[in-house]
């Protein structure tokens, strides 16, 4: 996201981390009111969507599931079991290996978003004759969140020779606005999900996980738990989001800022973006993707640029100012290339980590935008719309080939030579 000044700009931009131990209190506590995403499962278009897509049996499904759950340690394990189903499913679909039920296309990402949504909303209400405390039907909601975002499947082959690719995206977002709306960042995670594609040094395998929209799970350092014991492993990573109209953009440089746009909960976080040891944190961050190969190469029909603009308080300043060249010296961050909102934060996040594992100079990694996801002409009002249309879906099956063949610039310039890993660097762990 950017900042305040040219948000209005592109308010399409999305984009825009070990659990704690088993609980052993016994009380038990009513079960809490659905949340604001939950709610807008009521409305016609996501049920449109789960009937049109196959998807309107998970939430049921799930709930049948539960009912049989006995203790919490059982409830535990259907939670793990169903949402990493969920996942699956979700990428099977996009990579054709589930037969299509009803006419909504495979690449879509809504499925997963409003099916995931089902799930929690079912556990939420769950009121086990076992007695359920907060903490632990909290941690239940957890790992659903968790196994069906794929975040805890990011394995690699142990096989000589091939590169590791880590790719992330979001999940929809400014639903208020538009509840149709679909992700090309997340559609383009189920679609590369355990996929190879082939480099000119040769085969690389590309894993992917998929992250929510909302300020307070990366507070709780969501992106950290779920990259750190992958990032030492990986011969390249992006983080992905949908951006500008009309063009993809290789995010130079992140920022240590929030700017407050509100999330899928209808939160606002106005605040430096908050980090374990902040005393250490920087700034800025920056991209080792190679954005000049990116950026010259002929990837697909949107143009593909190097953004090196920032907004800044300058030191000694008090008031932001714009640097399209990048930030300087001693001056505090308020919207990196990427913005203010989260799809920076990501972006920060990850290459943080990056650096405070002592792999900047290793490790290429970065942001990448995508261009925003539009309807055809003639189906923009949310009102009146339908939930798909051609120009719809060719954008975005157009988005996720641009972004595979923009992943795949990036590998071979970056000159992966096969992999630096062996056979034997086993990280099936993570």
């Amino acid at each position: 996201m950017t900042s305040l000044r040219v948000r209005i700009g592109i308010l399409g931009m999305a984009l825009i981390t070990g659990f704690a131990a088993p609980v052993t209190a016994s009380a038990t506590t009513a079960a809490p009111s659905s949340t604001v995403e939950e709610l807008r499962l009521d409305r016609a278009a996501p049920q449109e969507i789960l009937r049109r897509s196959g998807f309107d049996d998970v939430a049921p499904d799930f709930t049948r599931s539960l009912a049989k759950a006995r203790s919490y340690a059982q409830a535990q394990r259907v939670a793990e079991r169903e949402g990493a189903r969920l996942w699956r499913r979700a990428v099977d679909r996009a990579q054709g290996r589930e037969p299509l039920r009803g006419d909504i296309s495979k690449d879509d990402d809504r499925p997963l978003y409003w099916a995931r949504l089902g799930m929690t909303r079912a556990l939420r209400s769950w009121e086990p004759g076992f007695g359920l405390t907060d903490a632990q039907r909290n941690r239940l909601l957890e790992a659903v969140e968790r196994t069906s975002r794929g975040q805890d499947s990011l394995r690699y082959p142990r096989a000589k020779g091939v590169q590791r690719i880590l790719v992330t995206g979001f999940d929809p977002f400014t639903l208020d606005r538009d509840v149709r709306i679909s992700n090309p960042s997340g559609a383009t995670a189920l679609a590369l999900d355990g996929t190879t594609i082939r480099t000119a040094d040769g085969p690389a395998r590309i894993e992917t996980a998929v992250f929510p929209v909302r300020w307070d799970d990366f507070a709780d350092r969501e992106v950290e738990r779920a990259l750190r014991p992958v990032l030492p492993h990986v011969d390249l990573f992006t983080t992905v989001s949908q951006g500008r109209v009309g063009r993809f953009d290789v995010e130079r440089t992140n920022g240590a800022w929030r700017g407050g746009f509100p999330d899928n909960a209808n939160v606002s976080r106005t605040e430096t973006v908050p980090v374990t040891d902040p005393a250490s944190q920087p700034q800025w961050t920056s991209t080792t993707l190679p954005y000049a190969d990116v950026v010259a190469a002929d990837t697909g029909r949107f143009p593909v640029y190097d953004n090196t603009g920032v907004t800044e308080i300058p030191a000694g300043g008090t008031e932001p100012v714009v640097r399209p060249e990048g930030p300087t010296p001693g001056s505090t961050a308020r919207a990196g290339g990427g913005g203010d909102y989260l799809s920076n934060e990501i972006a920060y996040r990850a290459t943080l980590l990056r650096d405070r594992l002592g792999l900047h100079d290793a490790l290429p990694g970065g942001h990448v935008h995508t261009p925003v996801l539009q309807f055809g002409t003639g189906n923009t009002d949310p009102a009146t719309g339908t939930v798909t249309d051609p120009q719809f879906v060719r954008n975005r099956l157009d988005i996720i080939a641009q972004t595979r063949a923009i992943v795949r610039v990036a590998a071979e310039a970056s000159g992966g030579g096969g992999g630096r890993f062996h056979a034997t660097d086993d990280i099936n762990c993570c």
